[in-house]
């Protein structure tokens, strides 16, 4: 997926941090995929990263950074941190228009790109955490070397529609908040049909939503669209992507069983299936991973 020809981009959407103070813990209280494979890898127990996770010290302060400035098109499309700023502003403009279609007020959520570690409304993030939002300061955090990481470690193919769905599944988080859902649910529970499932399938299936759209949506300061639209291997980039950060597809890379009752992101297929529902269906309400007789 490319950023349409002659596109400019004002920035000052993302703040740029450098190395932050504390040690990594496991972040914000959804439930983090890289925290989960990196300890599975190690040795470690799924338990107790999930009460890392809903037990992490809460940390008023933040590292101070810069925010990441105006963007080509052409910028946008060759450099990650531009891409990752341009996805931002393209994520706005779609969900700003969207809630407002249904009467849901609407705020940007913050987003910091950092290095190594920072501080967090959530606790401290390292950039073993991976991306993430965080409720309670409703801001979304990603080390850009996670990418990398997507790749080597997870095996997804690289492409920068992938990087853009890594966004827009933690950018759908903050949509769920907006629309009461987080605070809905039992953030505690594991396994194949618990909530923790359901609300990181759904945040999936909003990411394909956005990127379905993306080529129709907007500028709203020029008018002109922000997304070519998107190709065949684009968009099997981006599924891979989902397939490779499935519970079942890191506990398999970590030597040991697939345990379906320690889930909190679902399987692969599980994340592919919800992802491509929201991109061939485009509605909130096909994104109702809660109320699905089956995910």
């Amino acid at each position: 997926m490319t950023f349409h020809e002659g596109g400019d981009f004002e920035g000052g959407r993302v703040q740029s941090r450098g190395p932050g103070r504390g040690i990594a813990i496991g972040g914000g209280v959804t439930g983090l995929v890289v925290v989960v494979l990196v300890t599975l890898l190690n040795g470690g127990n799924l338990g107790d990263v999930l009460n890392a996770v809903g037990g992490g010290s809460q940390s008023g302060g933040t590292s101070q950074g810069t925010t990441i400035q105006r963007c080509s098109a052409e910028q946008a499309n060759t450099q990650r941190d531009c891409r990752l700023s341009a996805t931002v502003q393209g994520l706005d403009a779609y969900w700003q228009q969207a809630l407002a279609a249904q009467g849901t007020p609407f705020s940007q959520p913050p987003v910091v790109s950092f290095t190594s570690q920072t501080s967090t409304g959530c606790g401290a993030a390292s950039s073993s955490t991976g991306p993430f939002y965080c409720p309670t300061d409703r801001t979304v955090y990603l080390d850009l070397g996670f990418y990398d990481q997507l790749q080597s470690q997870f095996g997804a193919q690289d492409g920068p529609l992938a990087e853009m769905y890594v966004t827009a599944h933690e950018y759908g988080h903050h949509v769920q908040n907006l629309l009461g859902t987080m605070s809905k649910i039992d953030h505690q529970g594991t396994g194949a049909t618990s909530d923790s499932v359901k609300l990181e399938l759904q945040a999936d299936c909003y990411a394909g939503i956005w990127i379905g759209h993306a080529a129709t949506t907007k500028d709203p300061q020029t008018g002109v669209v922000l997304l070519d639209p998107v190709t065949p291997q684009q968009l099997s980039n981006a599924l891979a992507a989902a397939q490779a950060v499935g519970d079942d597809h890191i506990q398999q890379q970590s030597g040991g069983g697939v345990n379906p009752d320690t889930w909190t992101h679902g399987s692969s297929a599980q994340r592919e299936k919800w992802f491509t529902t929201g991109y061939q269906k485009g509605t909130l309400a096909a994104c109702d991973t809660f109320s699905a007789p089956s995910l």
